[in-house]
């Protein structure tokens, strides 16, 4: 089917800001001369504006955490209703490259997802591309999400009711965050959210081949995303970089998988879940037709977006009901 008008709508603005700035006199700098800084604070204002006025939620509280590089900051949401008991936990990764994006630029998204599925969420703000390279992001998100199954209690979680997920990247290391608990003895997780996830780096499939540019993400910033995330190319072999490339899928937690029809990372997105199915695991993919990458993060330009959290926060509700609350005990 064609671009939503709403999305067309948003492209051609993109499109038509991004001709304009490369027709200045001086030109801007390419993306891999500007300086990080000013990649960030650029995507930074936009991504706020995606989101628009976040809703309201009972509790937000920014802590840090023992991380592998020292202090980790999250940020923890607690929903209305929470404390009459244990509450289940989602940790949630950021989108954005490895690069750019914090807690702020995610905190709409957490919101929603907290009020939406009664869960507690924390959100990790894992160290970036390029002044921590591979395996820096995956390590941080790994060690917030056994520090939350270790004090669920201080938090008022339920550690046997634990999920991950994450967009884009944060999908990446969703489910690299469960690879790696499953290699490493634990925690348990009973459930993953992918949403429009980065699973292989490799920029040649067919949907990147369709939508390389003109669709918001291009093929050009995928390959500097990667570029300032990988020290060296041979380290996207690795199934924590590219869980596509893993050999074994087998014993991963159930997951949906949110797909964009025009986002050049389509394709791998829903090649991980057809490997994911193969190995045995129940995975849901859903495809949302006429969006474009990033429409998750977009509920002030896109009604798409609540559409979709609603869908997180459904399976994340049926994932959570299935488990038994934790004792109180200890």
């Amino acid at each position: 089917m064609p671009l939503d008008p709403k999305a067309q709508a948003y492209v051609d603005q993109w499109n038509a800001a991004a001709a304009a700035a490369a027709a200045a006199d001086p030109p801007p700098p390419p993306l891999d001369q500007t300086p990080v800084g000013d990649v960030r604070s650029l995507f930074k204002g936009i991504l706020l504006g995606w989101e628009g006025s976040p809703e309201p939620i009972a509790k937000v509280e920014t802590r840090a955490i023992p991380g592998p590089g020292g202090e980790l900051p999250v940020r923890v949401y607690t929903p209305a209703g929470a404390g009459s008991g244990p509450s289940p936990v989602l940790v949630y990764f950021r989108g954005g490259g490895w690069v750019i994006g914090d807690l702020d630029t995610h905190d709409g998204i957490c919101r929603s997802l907290a009020n939406r599925a009664a869960c507690v969420v924390v959100s990790v703000d894992y160290r970036s591309a390029p002044e921590h390279r591979f395996p820096a992001a995956a390590e941080d998100c790994y060690a917030a999400t056994v520090w939350v199954a270790e004090h669920a209690g201080a938090i008022g979680g339920d550690p046997s009711r634990l999920a991950v997920g994450g967009d884009s990247v944060g999908g990446n290391l969703a489910t690299v965050v469960a690879l790696m608990a499953r290699d490493r003895g634990g925690p348990q997780i009973v459930h993953q959210v992918m949403v429009y996830p980065v699973t292989n780096h490799s920029l040649d499939t067919a949907s990147y081949l369709a939508f390389s540019e003109g669709y918001l993400l291009d093929k050009n910033l995928m390959a500097y995303f990667w570029g300032q995330y990988l020290a060296e190319d041979s380290a996207g072999d690795s199934a924590y970089a590219s869980p596509l490339r893993a050999q074994d899928l087998s014993g991963l937690p159930p997951a949906l998988v949110i797909t964009a029809e025009f986002d050049p990372l389509r394709d791998e997105g829903e090649a991980y879940a057809a490997r994911l199915r193969e190995a045995g695991v129940p995975v849901t993919v859903s495809r949302y037709d006429g969006m474009i990458h990033a429409f998750f993060a977009m509920p002030a330009v896109l009604d798409q977006a609540q559409t979709a959290r609603e869908e997180v926060a459904a399976a994340l509700r049926a994932a959570f009901a299935s488990h038994a609350v934790a004792s109180k005990a200890g």
